[in-house]
């Protein structure tokens, strides 16, 4: 198969009667979690919590590991130098970028997925120019696969999903998206970045056919549970054309990932209420709904953040941290010149310690 993949669509009948089994179950979890992710009042704050869990996942597919704690203070203080903790928060802001781009133009490009990997790698490499890029067996060291090479045969096969990807046919998209997502990873069009870019395409092209609203469910731990089974399969695809079990691992995926994303949201959702209650007995002087925002916006906050976001002075912002620190809400550290506080039961949630 060197240099050489089919194009899209795929010359086979995808909609098996075990494939149209599951997903009616896979499309019943989905729209559970769309569901409830609408009745959230500040989605922002449930993005945020599962983009940084995603980061992180999707990273350590790679081996890129790190700790929620050293994301953390990667986020949180600029001057925090941890290489692995700072992919991952450039990964985050790839993703952000991708979604952003979505919701203003809801179409996904061949420079849309570009500007994502160059966000994610901090470099201009762009397209594979030359050959020598393998997929290797983790186990064995054997090449298991040769993806395309050549920048204008990439482009090629780039411009032939972009097509797929944006044009309305009759093939339910969920059983596109795992058409997608074999081919993004089998044209592996980058030097790096392929395997994450791949899967912040997974969450855009939900977005953009409003199956979500929010990038707010992603296959990462799915794939880190099952990666075997995901390389094998993929290889059976390579060699053998056998689309049915590949389909059948996604969408059995997207159906355990929405349970779990709903799982989250509402233990965050629940954990707002929770503190809201205690903070406005305990400190009913400094309570409101924007103050309460802002602490779950993200796991930490500053002194800046809370001054902008209510409108009030340094002083003012200090002294709500401080007392709000005092009542055991938030724990603060200094991390380089700055004091930041953090919402440790946010942080628990998202990291599940």
């Amino acid at each position: 198969m060197k240099n050489s993949l089919p194009l899209l669509p795929p010359n086979k009948d995808l909609e098996t009667k075990r494939v149209l089994k599951q997903l009616a179950r896979t499309y019943r979890y989905l729209s559970e979690l769309k569901g409830y992710a609408d009745t959230i009042p500040n989605k922002h704050m449930l993005i945020n919590a599962v983009t940084i869990k995603e980061a992180k996942d999707s990273s350590e597919i790679e081996n890129i590991v790190t700790t929620h704690d050293e994301i953390y203070k990667a986020i949180s203080s600029k001057s925090y130098n941890n290489p692995s903790a700072k992919e991952v928060v450039n990964y985050r802001e790839a993703l952000w970028h991708g979604y952003e781009e979505i919701k203003k133009n809801s179409v996904i490009t061949t420079n849309l997925l570009i500007e994502i990997q160059r966000i994610i790698e901090r470099n201009e490499s762009g397209i594979r120019k030359l050959p020598g890029t393998v997929l290797l067996n983790e186990n064995s060291g054997d090449t298991i696969y040769t993806p395309p090479f050549g920048e204008d045969v990439i482009r090629n096969y780039l411009h032939n999903l972009e097509i797929y990807m944006n044009d309305s046919d009759h093939v339910d998209p969920l059983i596109k998206l795992a058409v997608i997502h074999y081919q993004f990873e089998s044209i592996h069009p980058f030097y790096d970045g392929n395997g994450r870019t791949g899967r912040i395409l997974n969450v855009l092209y939900l977005v953009k056919n409003e199956l979500l609203d929010s990038p707010i469910l992603y296959l990462s731990g799915y794939i880190i549970r099952n990666k075997d089974l995901y390389y094998s399969l993929l290889q059976k695809l390579h060699n053998d054309n056998q689309w049915e079990e590949w389909i059948l691992y996604i969408l059995t995926g997207i159906e355990e990932t929405a349970e779990e994303a709903l799982l989250l949201s509402k233990k965050i959702n629940n954990e707002i209420e929770i503190m809201s209650a205690e903070v406005k007995e305990k400190l009913p002087k400094i309570y409101s709904k924007e103050l309460m925002d802002l602490l779950f916006y993200e796991f930490y906050t500053k002194t800046n953040y809370i001054e902008a976001g209510l409108g009030v002075t340094r002083k003012t912002a200090a002294g709500y941290l401080s007392e709000l620190e005092k009542n055991g809400f938030l724990v603060s550290e200094r991390i380089g010149r700055e004091r930041i506080y953090k919402n440790n039961r946010l942080f628990k949630i998202i990291s599940g310690s």
